[in-house]
């Protein structure tokens, strides 16, 4: 009776120790995180997994969900969330949710797979991420061309920082075989790679990267946060986080896909318009590991990438092929029709209702 008492009472002690860290590890759950409260809402009900709720890329979809953009459209929004955009897509290809939240150049290595997934609302015209080394390596690893031979980590294979990183490294003459993508996730996960010496550096986003300098664990190699930023990298912008959705479950949705636009257009123009303090507040409190202030900083530095209208950037899709081009033999070669990977439809109808 003893033993199972005490078998009990650890079983108890685990759940709540697990309870209590669910919120930090948002990027490594593939759990319902977020429903809206309040009043139950009668209209459509939609299911969109994000690629790391806590990421502050992909923030369009938690402050919407916040600000109650999605209920005043009467829409019955439910937000899940995976580690990486290409889980989002694996949810989504599956028929599991309606939409995900994830980068852009997904759409683009599913149509060389036969896939019609499109680009509805796109919330930014830079990556977002940031190549960080670790300080041990920062002496040794200058560039992608430095990359040979080192562990550089990513949020998981055929995820958008496995084809950044790929590029950065084709670009400064390494094969993409020369080096070691390691799957390490977002956040807790990612920092403890780096401080165990399990990665060398690697490609992750805020609020992680604020938390790495902060720690003195880490330094930028290659800062995309800004369209500056992706033009200097990549040659261009690069349109990364947006919704995109199945283009037959658009077509056959159009009135609730339009639904989903006017909300997620109406977070981006207020975004615009209040400054990363403001933004923080509207945020799960748990979202700040690092604390409040440096959970603000983080937003601010990476603000700049969005978008004001969740309109597609005239030349960015064509950035996007040409860097996946570079290495991806899926899409090399292959006639990609980029009118396919999105559509400006219903952002711009939402955009010109104000």
């Amino acid at each position: 009776m003893r033993r199972h008492l005490a078998a009990t009472t650890v079983a108890a002690a685990a759940l709540l120790s697990l309870t209590a860290c669910a919120n930090d590890a948002a990027s490594n759950s593939g759990t319902a995180v977020a429903k809206d409260t309040g009043p139950a809402v009668s209209g459509p009900k939609v299911k969109i997994m994000v690629g790391g709720l806590d990421k502050v890329i992909y923030m369009p979809a938690m402050l919407t969900q916040r600000l109650g953009f999605f209920k005043a459209e009467g829409l019955n929004v439910e937000l899940l969330t995976e580690p990486a955009g290409v889980d989002a897509t694996t949810a989504l290809i599956a028929g599991d949710v309606q939409g995900a939240v994830g980068f852009y150049d997904h759409t683009i290595d599913l149509q060389a797979k036969g896939k019609s997934v499109e680009s509805v609302v796109q919330f930014s015209q830079a990556p977002g991420e940031v190549e960080l080394v670790s300080t041990k390596a920062a002496d040794a690893v200058k560039s992608g061309a430095d990359f040979k031979g080192r562990k550089l980590g990513i949020t998981g294979l055929g995820s958008s920082t496995d084809f950044l990183t790929k590029y950065l490294a084709v670009k400064h003459g390494v094969g993409v075989g020369d080096f070691s993508p390691i799957a390490v996730g977002a956040g807790q996960t990612f920092i403890a790679a780096l401080q165990q010496g399990s990665i060398d550096g690697g490609m992750t986003t805020d609020p992680t990267v604020a938390n790495v300098l902060d720690k003195g664990l880490g330094k930028v190699l290659y800062d995309m946060r800004t369209p500056e930023g992706s033009k200097a990298a990549l040659g261009g912008l690069y349109p990364s986080s947006s919704l995109y959705m199945n283009t037959d479950w658009v077509n056959k949705n159009k009135e609730t896909t339009q639904k989903l636009a006017n909300a997620f257009v109406k977070t981006l123009k207020w975004m615009s318009t209040h400054t990363a303090a403001d933004i923080a507040a509207k945020m799960p409190a748990d979202y700040a590991q690092g604390g409040e202030d440096l959970y603000a900083k983080s937003i601010g530095a990476t603000l700049p990438m969005f978008t004001k209208d969740g309109v597609m950037p005239a030349d960015g899709p064509k950035t996007v092929l040409d860097v996946l081009s570079s290495f991806n033999p899926e899409v090399k070669g292959k006639d990609i029709d980029l009118s396919k990977t999105y559509t400006t439809e219903f952002a711009q109808q939402a955009a010109s209702a104000g």
